[in-house]
């Protein structure tokens, strides 16, 4: 929980530009072990940020139904993949779920050099689909801060996956919210 709410805080930060990724990498985990040590002496944070992004690149464990919804959407819809993760670990993680094949273009954050819910994610995206109308692209993310308000406020309809049910804490135009992955198929019906 200390380590969920240390994460969180600093991925905030990195939306709103408060924070970089290197720092990101390496302070959520000097806050942990300085929140846990206690008389103890604190881990060495920066090899275990890199073990903890090898073995969470290592990890390809799929949201139930991912894979049947995507064979499901395969050659009906353009699928892109934006997110916000550090590319190496996206990269593997994307290659070792085979999932991979299922997404043109891929966007990630750490190569394109700006991050959700920055407008300037969703140009370069746009750019890579071919240049879509907003009104045509539907994002999907389970992320009100970067992925349903980086969307709305580029004028793209918003989908929010929220399988815990959640409240949403933000004032934000959220055209669909679902709770399972396959309910995004009568909605794209």
């Amino acid at each position: 929980e200390i380590y969920r709410r240390i994460n969180g805080q600093l991925w905030l930060d990195l939306e709103q530009g408060l924070t970089t990724r290197d720092e990101l990498r390496l302070t959520r985990f000097s806050q942990l072990f300085a929140a846990i040590a206690g008389e103890r002496p604190a881990p060495d944070a920066a090899a275990f940020s890199r073990a903890y992004l090898e073995t969470l690149g290592n990890c390809a464990d799929l949201m139930p139904g991912a894979a049947s919804l995507l064979d499901a959407l395969r050659g009906r819809f353009n699928l892109a993949l934006i997110t916000n993760g550090f590319a190496n670990v996206q990269r593997s993680r994307l290659s070792r779920s085979g999932l991979a094949p299922y997404f043109d273009p891929v966007v990630i954050s750490d190569e394109v050099g700006v991050a959700k819910p920055d407008p300037r994610i969703f140009d370069i995206s746009l750019a890579r689909m071919g240049q879509p109308p907003p009104s045509e692209v539907l994002m999907i993310g389970d992320s009100l801060t970067s992925d349903i308000a980086g969307a709305v406020a580029y004028g793209i309809d918003a989908c929010w996956y929220n399988p815990a049910g959640r409240a949403a804490d933000l004032d934000l135009a959220i055209r669909y919210e679902i709770r399972a992955l396959s309910e995004l198929l009568s909605i794209l019906a």
